[in-house]
């Protein structure tokens, strides 16, 4: 069974769920072919695009879905496109970011996404599971924030440090706090040094 991801171009991002989810499920439904406007993008991935209306459907097969998936990520975002990934019903909108150009969101089912938007992390973090072990937000060299089921939160900053929270909101706040350059889940929380 093959993977796909689509991508188009929004004049106001961000874009929910919903929206892109109905925006493929339509694209899908008409078929392929008329003018992507999107020839460039698509070229950049020859054997995987076809070309829908207004749209670059990707598709890959799954043993090569972690190294395709990343390159559509990263083209997208220099093209300024939204990317909707229907296996995880996830959106990739280019607004609004975090502070850290060079952070990369990392999950445990292999989706790299450097400078992801906050409402996909967002909403990635919802996914966690034993099929999804953990989330990640790194800047490489200077500090993370990572989580796995059981809300195990890890910060690293010089040393690591590890609390356990209440709930999926708290982490979506703390993961929230951190792309933005603060540091309030330091204060909320009981942190034990690992």
């Amino acid at each position: 069974m093959s993977v796909e991801l689509m991508c188009w171009a929004e004049t106001e991002q961000p874009i929910s769920r919903d929206r892109a989810r109905a925006r493929y499920l339509t694209a899908r439904e008409n078929g392929p072919g008329g003018g992507s406007g999107l020839g460039a993008f698509a070229k950049e991935f020859p054997g995987h695009a076809a070309e829908y209306p207004g749209a670059v459907l990707v598709t890959m097969e799954p043993e090569e879905m972690d190294e395709v998936s990343n390159r559509v990520f990263a083209a997208a975002a220099a093209y300024g496109l939204v990317c909707y990934d229907p296996q995880r019903d996830l959106v990739h909108n280019r607004v609004p970011v975090g502070v850290y150009p060079e952070m990369q969101l990392h999950t445990g089912d292999g989706m790299i996404v450097v400078n992801p938007d906050l409402g996909l992390v967002r909403d990635f973090l919802g996914t966690l599971s034993p099929g999804n072990p953990f989330a990640a937000l790194v800047v490489f060299g200077q500090h993370f924030i990572q989580v796995s089921p059981g809300y195990e939160l890890e910060y690293k900053e010089g040393f690591m440090r590890r609390a356990v929270v209440e709930d999926l909101e708290e982490v979506r706040r703390a993961f929230a706090e951190y792309a933005r350059g603060e540091r309030g889940f330091l204060e909320r929380h009981d942190w034990a040094r690992v």
